[in-house]
């Protein structure tokens, strides 16, 4: 077959090895000068900065879809294990440093509230099978029907969907920071604690469990990496190649794609774009799945304003992934899922990978990239990006005693605007679909066409959901459909 694939990002490019490694001609188009989705890389100065995801949990996951092909992730890049995994700050001179691994950690937890490691070792033993069950099963699941979720060991988890992190983490830890840590890697799904089931909890066992990584020279180097094993599987890549029309045919299948090269015949096509412009892009509204009404009524995980900022000098007292919850978590919470707006004193997140690689920033410097978390669809200027700085690089000269934006030598602010017009982003969204109740496993939009036998869908937007690890296990889980049913 030939199959033409929309979009270079994780979920795309691991489908395309799946189904290049089955003998199918593949060619992937990406819209962008640079392949990679929203994982592009920024060089600027001597600075290197991962434009999108900058975390790397779960790396089980990695293994098992390079283990797929006869190959380890170390065939490609290095890991190191972080150790601090990461520091959260909550005000001046008050943070806590999440140690590398799980035995640190509830002596952490121990030393801060007495009694809360014995809590904390139970709640992890729960985490782990949940992990076991969820992310070693049940992800790698299409979501066609709610019947893949019955099984025996589901089964007896189910109460875990009727109640949430928020209760679950408040059962027995009464220490507000030690909570706000364990509520904090369901971020990573999209959602609010409290609207996230307590099955979810299996992304504390891919936190304190696991450990956090990093792959030297940015997880850039993970995109490079699958770059090179579907090039050695015969994958053809075309950049600055924008998908301009699905053609349809009158048996409602497609025959092919339109560029500005032409028409280009397709006996499947793929896309690990944005799932509601991929819709857009058929010319008849009758083959749409999805209505502008469910689009508009869904839950969204987060947009982000990111800030990519080079120092020319070191910044203290913060380690490679530092959390700033020096203010009112729930109140940024409302300002992004209840009443949208741009929050007054938001939380965010900066990551400074040049403590850890010196490949990502000069000698003496400090590469940069803070992200707020915002709700998509908003307003976004010009003078609210540099309001939103101006707080946040005053709360970081704080928390850190040193006086740090005299010292910038290089400055790029990335939002909801640049999110719609590199991705297609719809509204500006960051992270696909929330992991909500309502919109998990079959309950999100389906990885094949119901009205198009030929069209597939993979990413974010589709099962299993957000994040890395998910996007790879979305490209499997689609090249494996493809596979079966075409």
């Amino acid at each position: 077959m030939k199959i033409n694939v929309i979009g270079s990002g994780f979920s795309s490019l691991a489908a395309s090895c799946y189904l290049a490694k089955d003998g199918h001609e593949v060619v992937v188009h990406e819209k962008n000068g640079q392949l990679g989705g929203r994982a592009q890389q920024l060089r600027e100065h001597g600075y290197v900065f991962d434009m999108g995801p900058t975390w790397y949990w779960m790396p089980g996951v990695f293994e098992r879809f390079f283990a797929d092909f006869g190959r380890t992730p170390s065939d490609y890049y290095k890991l190191e294990r972080l150790d601090p995994a990461y520091q959260v700050c909550f005000e001046q001179n008050q943070s806590i440093q999440i140690p590398g691994n799980l035995e640190g950690i509830i002596a952490l937890f121990e030393r801060i509230e007495k009694g809360s490691g014995k809590h904390l070792t139970t709640f992890m033993e729960q985490a782990r099978a949940n992990y076991a069950l969820a992310v070693e099963n049940m992800v790698y699941l299409p979501g066609r029907s709610p019947l893949e979720l019955v099984n025996l060991e589901a089964l007896k988890k189910a109460h875990l969907f009727l109640t949430n992190i928020r209760k679950q983490v408040g059962k027995n830890i009464k220490n507000e920071q030690l909570r706000r840590i364990l509520e904090f890697p369901v971020l990573f799904l999209g959602a609010k604690p409290q609207d996230t089931p307590a099955l979810y909890n299996f992304m504390n066992w891919a936190d304190f469990g696991l450990g956090t990584w990093h792959p030297k020279g940015g997880m850039g180097k993970v995109v490079d990496a699958m770059i090179s094993l579907a090039k050695e599987l015969g994958v053809t890549f075309r950049t600055n190649s924008t998908v301009q029309k699905i053609c349809v045919d009158n048996n409602k299948k497609i025959r092919g794609i339109e560029t500005r090269e032409g028409f280009i015949p397709s006996d499947v096509v793929l896309s690990g774009a944005d799932y509601h412009h991929t819709e857009s892009l058929l010319e008849d509204d009758s083959l749409k799945q999805y209505s502008a009404r469910y689009w508009y009524t869904r839950t969204f995980a987060p947009s982000a304003l990111l800030y990519y900022v080079g120092f020319n000098t070191e910044i203290r007292h913060v380690a490679h992934h530092t959390l700033f919850f020096d203010t009112d978590f729930d109140a940024h919470a409302h300002d992004i899922y209840d009443v949208p707006k741009w929050p007054k004193n938001p939380l965010f997140y900066c990551s400074f990978p040049s403590k850890t690689d010196a490949s990502m920033a000069p000698k003496g410097k400090e590469a940069a990239t803070f992200l707020v978390p915002l709700a998509p669809g908003l307003p976004d200027s010009a003078s609210q990006r540099e309001h939103t700085f101006a707080n946040i690089i005053s709360r970081l000269e704080k928390l850190t005693g040193q006086s740090l934006e005299g010292h910038i030598e290089f400055k790029r602010a990335f939002g909801i605007k640049d999110f719609i017009g590199s991705y297609n982003s719809y509204r500006g969204n960051a992270y696909g679909l929330a992991n909500t109740l309502k919109q998990t496993a079959f309950l999100r939009p389906n990885i094949q066409s119901s009205k198009i036998e030929n069209l597939f869908f993979t990413g974010q937007l589709t099962v299993p959901g957000p994040g890395v690890p998910p996007a790879l296990i979305s490209g499997k889980i689609a090249a494996g459909e493809i596979l079966k049913r075409m």
